[in-house]
């Protein structure tokens, strides 16, 4: 099976079907979906910006981190799941789109800009931002990486809502 056979399929799957050809599934999905991002996007950039030491500066990065990251692992987990949803009702139109593929990109760059950071640069994390206890240079740089993958994830997916048609498989 080619890769365009398996778009093929996942799209005129019965699922994928249902949710294109449905008048209000598409948009509510998309409409969770969107919730979920900007939820994602929110406690990230609150985590980031703390790494940053721009905002909660009486509030230590590990107390910061206790707070944010299960809101950001619910939230990220509604954002793929409503995704993959999206990607099944039009998965050859979304694999043409070269926005698609670059969000995609910018989203597994995220995801590795983050597990370096936990694996690498996180050991002394219970200690940054206390009474003498600053943030690391490493941290701030993958918090800022962060904060711009971020911003350039949801513009990609607003662009490939616009554009959605302009590109085909083939």
């Amino acid at each position: 099976m080619t890769s365009g056979s398996l778009w093929a399929t996942l799209e005129n799957s019965s699922l994928g079907s249902t949710i294109a050809g449905n008048e209000w599934m598409f948009p509510t999905i998309e409409t969770i979906h969107v919730i979920a991002i900007v939820t994602v996007i929110g406690a990230i950039a609150v985590m980031d910006l703390r790494l940053l030491g721009l905002t909660s500066g009486t509030k230590s990065v590990a107390a910061m981190e206790r707070d944010t990251l299960p809101v950001t692992w619910v939230a990220f987990a509604v954002a793929v799941i409503s995704g993959l949803l999206l990607f099944v009702s039009k998965a050859q139109s979304y694999m043409a789109n070269p926005y698609f593929l670059w969000k995609t990109a910018l989203m597994a760059l995220a995801g590795v800009n983050m597990a370096v950071f936990h694996r690498y640069f996180s050991k002394d994390v219970a200690s940054w931002g206390v009474p003498g206890g600053a943030i690391p240079i490493n941290a701030k740089l993958s918090a800022t990486l962060s904060l711009a993958l971020w911003m350039a994830i949801p513009f990609c997916g607003r662009v490939i809502g616009f554009t959605l048609g302009t590109y085909y498989a083939g």
